[in-house]
């Protein structure tokens, strides 16, 4: 069968090759793989930033983002052939801590934890894949052309449960919030607030297009200025930032509403110094008792809330995100990084 793979740590090494087909244990299903979604953390694997391939092995099978049709189940597993179904990426470490320990991997505080696709563990970029079937999750079948975004929206399911547990310190009835960025996460992190029944905004840097299109379908509104201009109009209770640009984070961190949250989803790849008031900073952090943190990965739980967000949206708005589909033969060439105007690249298996 084919694979998509690459040698972690060494730039321009990803290709698809032919590899043995898996062979399930007795607690596993067995998968054909039907999607595979492409992300920022694909591509920093690609260009050798980071990943690990399975002890004794080199070469990683890529992929996390991922949806399959089980092929073959064990007894009284749950599952059955012809399911739809996705795999949970992260397992928890082996010692485990205490996170680990209950069932809180996304939370692992040892960083011995393992991950499909990224970290010691081979992903689901494969014509076939097997998984635990303690760590698959069903879709429901009318799924079958959007359940690829499945991973990300469990990112932003796990963001918005933290962000309510913050709220929950006193009284919470946020009203409005903002998204910075219009990539994936932002899109699925908007579609979660409008689901919520709050006033949505989402700011980026497209000035027409896809974007701005899909943020008006989901009934949100678009921005392409700076966060402070829209503070300067509307009070920003929530902000979810998953740019991971330092000019927004800056931004972001100074222009939320008084007993604001802002939760930290995007990744900086920048590298340059940048200056902050610390003073100025911790007086608003006090006197507006605000709370900035950051939030990553998700566990079974953020699972299951991502697959009732995914059922209760408009799938065409869904299916309007996947800007590009390529066939497993094409994989290696989606790599660089996505034009402005293009939101999710999914690898047909």
């Amino acid at each position: 069968m084919k694979a998509l793979t690459v040698e972690p740590m060494r730039s321009g090494s990803v290709r698809v090759e032919e590899v043995e087909p898996p062979v399930p244990g007795e607690d596993e299903l067995l998968v054909d793989g039907l999607a595979l979604g492409v992300c920022g953390t694909d591509r920093e694997i690609v260009d050798g930033d980071y990943g690990a391939a399975p002890p004794g092995a080199e070469r990683l099978v890529l992929g996390h983002e991922s949806l399959g049709r089980v092929r073959s189940a064990p007894p009284d597993s749950g599952f059955a052939a012809g399911d739809l179904v996705v795999g949970v990426v992260r397992r928890p470490d082996a010692l485990p801590c205490g996170p680990c320990g209950h069932g809180e991997f996304d939370m692992c505080r040892n960083g011995g934890f393992t991950e499909r696709g990224i970290k010691q563990l081979d992903g689901f970029g494969a014509q076939q894949w097997t998984v635990e079937a303690d760590y698959a999750v069903a879709l429901a079948p009318e799924l079958e052309r959007v359940g690829v975004l499945m991973e990300p929206t469990t990112v932003v399911a796990k963001a918005w449960e933290q962000i309510e547990r913050i709220g929950a310190r006193a009284w919470f009835d946020p009203g409005t919030v903002l998204v910075t960025g219009a990539g994936p996460i932002g899109l699925l992190a908007a579609l979660l607030g409008v689901q919520r029944g709050l006033d949505v905004h989402v700011l980026d840097r497209a000035e027409d297009g896809v974007k701005p299109e899909l943020v008006a379908a989901l009934g949100a509104s678009y921005h392409t200025g700076t966060v402070a201009d829209l503070a300067a109009r509307v009070p920003l209770d929530v902000i979810v930032e998953t740019t991971g640009a330092n000019p927004v984070i800056l931004d972001a961190m100074e222009h939320n509403a008084a007993d604001g949250i802002v939760c930290f989803v995007g990744l900086s790849s920048a590298t340059g110094t940048v200056r902050i008031d610390s003073d100025l900073m911790g007086r608003r952090l006090v006197l507006e008792n605000d709370v900035l943190f950051g939030s990553v990965n998700a566990n079974l739980r953020h699972y299951e809330q991502a697959a009732r967000a995914l059922e209760k949206a408009d799938h065409s708005w869904l299916e309007g995100m996947i800007t590009r589909r390529v066939p497993l033969a094409d994989a290696a060439e989606v790599f660089a990084a996505p034009s402005a105007d293009q939101v999710k690249i999914v690898v047909d298996l």
